[in-house]
């Protein structure tokens, strides 16, 4: 049986969101406050997180920073706010998903189930991974992907989680161009709801950390399609 924790300041949709999941056979723990939800957050194992953005005493966005600095609990944030810039910074802390209010019970119980299979996944590939070091380069770029080191020439490019899976399927994909749809599948997961446009945010991200300033990105924007990582690039300004 799954465990999971609900932070949520609205006792109303807590308790709602508590009794659906507990008819699905989710085992749950609520609270309202924030500062306390990190106390238990940390304090115990729980299989993912429903966590909102607007708390009293610590907001959504530390408590998945603080989170994420010592768990890999997935956490789906809930919030109101739906911008872009709002969605990519609840990401950048550490979020794995988010859903915006109102949000409909099957949507997050979707988003919930999705998450638990990334993360059965994601133990049975690492558990079945041959532990030998594996390098990848892409002209000065390596790649040591036992350790997801990343550099170029001699510098350390210090990478996020996404960023670097990002990173990895461009490079996978050498010379090939990949759809935002595709990167969002690869990256996010097929069911995961976020707009594509969230891609070229990270895409920006990956770009400021690997480029060397005056000189051509190697990542290419092939407008209307999507990015590739040409070995036979010739130089040119990215467009």
């Amino acid at each position: 049986m799954s465990k999971i924790l609900i932070i949520e300041d609205e006792k109303n949709l807590a308790r709602f969101v508590e009794l659906e999941l507990q008819h699905e056979s989710y085992e749950t723990v609520v609270e309202h406050n924030g500062r306390r939800g990190l106390e238990i957050a940390l304090d115990q194992k729980f299989d993912a997180i429903l966590l909102d953005l607007m708390l009293p005493e610590l907001n959504g966005l530390e408590i998945a920073r603080r989170v994420r600095a010592v768990k890999t609990t997935p956490i789906i944030m809930m919030t109101a706010r739906d911008s872009v810039i709002d969605r990519v910074s609840g990401l950048d802390h550490g979020a794995d998903d988010y859903i915006v209010k109102p949000f409909a019970i099957e949507e997050l119980l979707a988003r919930l189930r999705a998450v638990l299979r990334r993360v059965e996944i994601e133990e049975a590939q690492s558990s079945a991974k041959v532990t030998q070091q594996k390098v990848l380069k892409f002209k000065d770029l390596t790649i040591e992907t036992s350790n997801r080191m990343v550099r170029r020439g001699d510098k350390t490019v210090d990478l996020t989680k996404r960023e670097y899976n990002l990173l990895m399927t461009l490079i996978e994909n050498e010379n090939n161009v990949v759809s935002r749809e595709q990167l969002l599948n690869k990256i996010w997961g097929p069911e995961s709801k976020i707009e594509t446009n969230v891609v070229e945010v990270y895409v920006r991200y990956l770009r400021n950390k690997i480029d060397v300033p005056g000189k051509a990105s190697y990542i290419k924007t092939i407008r209307g399609t999507g990015y590739v990582m040409r070995t036979d690039d010739n130089g040119e300004e990215n467009k």
